[in-house]
C-alpha cells in the first residue's frame, strides 16, 4: 500500500483516529481553543452593545439636531478660560429666539435644568425639574400620555403649569385624576395639565422622573436667566450643517463679537462616539485574541509530545511510501480539525455567554459583531496550523528505519 496519493477523505479519517486516541488530550486543546473563541466573541459583544446603546440613546434625542452650549469648549474639554476661573456667558431667551432667523432651522427648543421640592399633601420629593417650551415634544420626539404639554405663546411668558412625568404621577396620586390638580414645587404652586407616557431612560436622565415647567417659570422657580442648552431642530439633514454655521454666526453677533458658545452636532456627537467604541470593541477583542495564541502554543507542546510518542506509527507510514509531505499533511489536518472543533465550541460558548449577559442587562443590546466572529474563528485556525508547523517538520524528517526501531 502506498500513502503517496492519500485522499483528503483518508486525511481526515487519519487525524480523527489520532484525536479519539488520546481523548483527554484532545478534549484540554479543544477546551483552550474554544475559551480563546468565546472570550473573543463575549467581550467584543460587550463592546458593540455599549456602542448601540450609546448610538441608541443620541438618535432618542431627536433627528436633524443640532446642540448650542454655553461656553468655548476645546478640544480637551476645557475651555481656556475656565482655568482662571472665568465662567461662560450666558445664553439667554432673546439669543434662542434669534437663532430662529435661520432658513435652515425648522423649530427650538430652549432648556433650563435644575432641581426642587415637589410636593403634593403629606407627600413630597425631589425631581428634576425641566424648563422648555412646547416645541420639546416635537424636538425631542416626546409623547404625552394624558392631559396636554406645554401651552404655545411667548417663551417670556411664565405660566403655573406643568407636565409630570409618568412615575412622578403615580408616586403623588396613585389611581387618582392627576391632570387639573395643584402641586407645589419650590415655593409656587403649579397646576399639573398634562402626564408624559413611558418612556424609560434616555442620555442618563429618567423622563418619567421629570416635571416640564414653562423656560420662564423655571428661570423664576431658580432665579436665573441663562439656558443649559438650545435644541435646533433643522429642517432637514441635508441643511443640517448650515443650521451649525447659521447658530455659529448668530450667536457670534449677538455676543459682541466672541465665540463663546460651542455649537455640535447631533451625527458629529454619534460618529464620534461610533470610532471611539468600534476601536475599544477591537482593542479588547485583540486582546482577547491572545488567548488564541496560547491555545497555539499549547497545542504545538502537546503536538510534539505526541511526535515522540507516535515515532513507530510515523516509521510505519514512511516505511510505506507516505512522504515527508504527506506526514505534514496529516499533522496539519490533525490541527486544523482540533482547532475547528474548538472554533464551533467556542462559538456556541460565545453566544450563550452573550444571552445571559443581555438577560441579566437588558438595556444592552449585546450582540458580537459579524467580522468578531469570522476573526476569532480565523485565528483559532490559523494559530492551530500555525503552531503545528514545527510538530510536523520534526515529524517528517524522521528516518523511517530508527523511527520503525522506536529511536
Amino acid at each position: 500500500m502506498v500513502l503517496s496519493n492519500m485522499k483528503l477523505a483518508d486525511t481526515l479519517q487519519f487525524a480523527t483516529g489520532s484525536l479519539r486516541g488520546s481523548p483527554m488530550r484532545t478534549l484540554l486543546m479543544m477546551l483552550a481553543m474554544s475559551i480563546g473563541v468565546a472570550a473573543v466573541v463575549v467581550l467584543t459583544a460587550l463592546g458593540e452593545g455599549a456602542r448601540r446603546y450609546v448610538i441608541n440613546q443620541f438618535s432618542s434625542l431627536g433627528t436633524n439636531l443640532v446642540i448650542v452650549l454655553p461656553g468655548r469648549t476645546e478640544t480637551a474639554g476645557i475651555g481656556p478660560g475656565m482655568l482662571i476661573g472665568q465662567i461662560p456667558r450666558e445664553i439667554s431667551l432673546d439669543d434662542a429666539e434669534a437663532v430662529l432667523r435661520s432658513s435652515a432651522v425648522k423649530r427650538i427648543a430652549p432648556l433650563t435644568v435644575g432641581s426642587a421640592m415637589l410636593s403634593r399633601d403629606a407627600l413630597n420629593r425631589e425631581v428634576v425639574v425641566l424648563g422648555s417650551t412646547s416645541d420639546l415634544l416635537e424636538v425631542r420626539h416626546m409623547s404625552i400620555g394624558l392631559g396636554k404639554f406645554l401651552p404655545p405663546g411667548d417663551i417670556h411668558e411664565s405660566a403655573s403649569v406643568c407636565v409630570l412625568g409618568n412615575q412622578i404621577r403615580r408616586e403623588l396620586f396613585g389611581n387618582e385624576q392627576a391632570v387639573g390638580q395643584w402641586v407645589r414645587l419650590g415655593d409656587r404652586r403649579f397646576r399639573v395639565i398634562g402626564v408624559m407616557a413611558s418612556q424609560g431612560e434616555s442620555m442618563g436622565m429618567r423622563t418619567d422622573e421629570l416635571v416640564i415647567v414653562p423656560v420662564a417659570s423655571a428661570h423664576q422657580l431658580f432665579n436665573t436667566s441663562g439656558l443649559f442648552r438650545i435644541l435646533i431642530e433643522a429642517k432637514s439633514r441635508d441643511v443640517i450643517e448650515q443650521a451649525k454655521h447659521d447658530a455659529e454666526e448668530i450667536m457670534f453677533q449677538r455676543h459682541s463679537g466672541e465665540k463663546d458658545v460651542t455649537v455640535i452636532t447631533q451625527d458629529a456627537v454619534l460618529a464620534t462616539f461610533d470610532r471611539i467604541l468600534t476601536a475599544l470593541t477591537m482593542a479588547v477583542g485583540g486582546i482577547a485574541a491572545i488567548s488564541l495564541a496560547v491555545a497555539g502554543v499549547l497545542i504545538m507542546n502537546v503536538m510534539l509530545i505526541a511526535v515522540a510518542q507516535r515515532v513507530k506509527e510515523i516509521g510505519l507510514l514512511k516505511a510505506l511510501g507516505a512522504p515527508g509531505s504527506q506526514i505534514r499533511t496529516l499533522f496539519f489536518a490533525e490541527a486544523a480539525l482540533l482547532s475547528s472543533i474548538g472554533s464551533v465550541a467556542g462559538l456556541v460558548l460565545g453566544y450563550a455567554g452573550s444571552i445571559i449577559i443581555g438577560q441579566i442587562y437588558p438595556s444592552l443590546p449585546v450582540s458580537p459583531p459579524w467580522w468578531a466572529v469570522l476573526a476569532a474563528c480565523a485565528t483559532a485556525l490559523g494559530t492551530g496550523i500555525l503552531f503545528s508547523v514545527w510538530p510536523a517538520r520534526r515529524a517528517a524528517r524522521l528516518d523511517p528505519v530508527t523511527a520503525l526501531a522506536g529511536r
